[in-house]
């Protein structure tokens, strides 16, 4: 893990392992495009002490400033917050076993690199359980009556391929046991 950097409601952790990833394209769950997103849930080790801490630390600077600039001066009572339990709130889902988990959201799309800061343009290189170092901004909302901190998603940088997510396997996977050299004819 890389030490993670902190400014104000800012946050830069990782590396982490990233599920539904939709980083070159909106994703708009209920089909209208106008509403869509780039997101990602990005999920955080529970024995990750130190990141989940830069984490808190930023959420309630995201909090502080809320409470000025959209609550009128008092918090309310009752938030919800970015910082998610896996164990809890996906406990049907192997994957976010033991991790916390947010789901960092942004209009814009975001910066995606590699580790030498080199733009990704190819799609296939990030995908739901690719590691990388991301980094989120934590603000507060009041939409409809609903009150709380979301996370906004700012860049990420690709740290390592790891194994997908969803099941799908890859074509070298499935072909790879089906020799062609010598099959010209088929």
């Amino acid at each position: 893990m890389i030490t993670p950097i902190v400014k104000d409601n800012k946050v830069v952790f990782g590396p982490c392992r990233l599920s539904y990833t939709h980083l070159f394209s909106k994703y708009a769950p209920e089909g209208d495009p106008a509403n869509g997103k780039f997101m990602t849930n990005v999920l955080i080790p529970k024995d990750e002490k130190e990141t989940i801490a830069a984490i808190q630390q930023a959420i309630e600077a995201g909090r502080q400033a809320a409470i000025v600039s959209k609550w009128g001066g008092k918090a309310p009572k009752k938030l919800d917050m970015p910082l998610r339990d896996g164990d809890v709130d996906k406990e049907d889902d192997d994957v976010y076993a033991g991790c916390f988990f947010v789901n960092a959201k942004s209009n814009t799309r975001p910066g995606i690199v590699d580790k030498h800061k080199a733009p990704i343009v190819d799609e296939d290189e990030i995908y739901s359980g690719v590691w990388a170092i991301v980094s989120v901004t934590f603000y507060g909302y009041d939409v409809s009556g609903n009150r709380g901190v979301a996370c906004g998603l700012n860049n990420v940088m690709k740290f390592k391929d790891g194994e997908r997510l969803g099941g799908r396997a890859s074509a070298d996977t499935d072909f790879a046991d089906i020799d062609m050299e010598d099959d010209d004819d088929l």
